[in-house]
């Protein structure tokens, strides 16, 4: 898998540091180097890039004027470069996989291309799903009619590996597999880890869409349960029951959820 990458920054030794840096990585080609926003623009648009290094401060349109600026296309994937730290909220906002401080160190970066080709390679296979019901859709219509209404439809790259959350002030990159519990307070979900509880402006409904299913069960109105942490039943009055999970931690789960779990709890 190649990674089409576009470099973008007002200062030429800046671009030369993050060249060299990159070519250690053969999958990572470098397809243009911008020295403006506007030039960055027209580039992304021009050649589709799947990734752009893109600097914050400037003259003219700034980085996240660029993010901006592509609105009305499919985006390719930012890592912001700068060499301040005060715009790392604002960056992860913008949904950037990363954001690296000048001089960028050669571990962090590839940590980051690490997340990179994860994010690139669930993006493509979405895609290549997409493909497939199109091709079906015109030799087997009812079939591909199948699919779209329900069918098994969970491909576990449809679904998110991390979470950004701001909370505090602070934007806080959650690994999906370390969440334990989501609870639901209005418009609000608390995401339990074993060692710390976030609020996540977002409804119930919204979240279940970036979880995958067969991992993460409601086991009531307002409560997910991540069953892959789940150690223990133990049964209580009237049909409900409550789970033990890795952390200690027990949930309760209602009689009208309780045949779902069974189907996942052995």
């Amino acid at each position: 898998m190649t990674i089409r990458t576009i470099l973008v920054d007002d200062e030429t030794l800046a671009i030369q540091g993050l060249e060299l840096r990159l070519q250690p990585h053969d999958d990572v080609e470098i397809i243009d180097r911008c020295a403006n926003g506007r030039e960055a623009i027209r580039s992304i648009k021009t050649n589709k890039p799947d990734l752009v290094f893109l600097d914050i401060q400037m003259p003219g349109f700034d980085g996240f004027s660029v993010v901006q600026g592509l609105m009305e296309v499919e985006p390719p994937l930012f890592v912001f470069c700068t060499a301040y730290s005060d715009h790392a909220l604002r960056a992860f906002e913008a949904d950037a996989v990363d954001y690296l401080v000048k001089p960028v160190e050669e571990s962090r970066l590839a940590d980051t291309l690490d997340r990179v080709r994860q994010r690139l390679t669930e993006k493509r296979g979405a895609e290549e799903v997409e493909k497939y019901k199109e091709a079906l859709a015109e030799v087997a219509p009812e079939t591909a009619d199948e699919i779209a209404d329900g069918g098994d439809g969970h491909s576990s790259s449809r679904f998110e590996k991390l979470i950004n959350i701001k909370d505090r002030g602070k934007i806080f990159r959650v690994d999906v597999d370390t969440i334990e519990v989501v609870e639901a307070a209005g418009d609000y979900m608390c995401i339990k880890t074993g060692d710390n509880t976030l609020i996540l402006r977002q409804t119930m409904k919204d979240l279940e869409k970036r979880l995958d299913p067969r991992r993460f069960q409601r086991v009531h109105r307002s409560t997910i349960v991540n069953l892959d942490l789940v150690r223990q039943v133990k049964p209580h009055t009237n049909g409900e029951c409550f789970l033990v999970l890795d952390s200690g931690g027990q949930v309760k789960v209602s009689r009208s959820y309780r045949d779902v779990v069974a189907r996942f709890v052995h």
